[in-house]
């Protein structure tokens, strides 16, 4: 399998190339700004990368690969209604995931980056579907 590339923000990789509308409406929700913030992500659409799962990521990420997580959009995040995509925790390769709707990855991206918050915030703020929709007011 190909490496995934170091880029200068992290990543949001198409894995499933089975809806080109979908993946470019996932795209443009995460390039919308939330609250006046931005993710500042990449987006890799390369076919080489097509049935990428959670589990084969270890053998893609370079060993110097310079952030601690990337986003997969899977068969779910374009199959499935809020477009939950697969977020996974890249640091001390542990590769744990949870999802999130497109439009949180401005503050996940932000708060990780920076190191603002844990993966595990996010992780444990999922709702009973499993899927980060924001951080729950009061």
């Amino acid at each position: 399998m190909k490496p995934v590339p170091n880029t200068e923000n992290p990543l949001v990789l198409r894995v499933d190339f089975t809806d080109q509308s979908a993946w470019e409406e996932i795209c443009r929700m995460i390039q919308a700004p939330v609250g006046g913030f931005y993710a500042y992500v990449e987006f890799l659409d390369d076919p080489a990368y097509e049935g990428v799962t959670k589990e084969d990521l270890q053998a893609i990420i370079p060993r110097n690969y310079n952030h601690n997580f990337i986003i997969l959009v899977d068969h779910i995040a374009i199959s499935e209604p809020g477009h939950p995509l697969l977020v996974v925790d890249l640091s001390e390769g542990s590769y744990e995931s949870f999802r999130a709707v497109p439009s949180t990855v401005q503050s996940i991206e932000n708060n990780l980056s920076l190191a603002n918050m844990d993966f595990e915030e996010f992780a444990g703020s999922v709702d009973e579907n499993g899927v980060f929709r924001g951080f729950s007011e009061g």
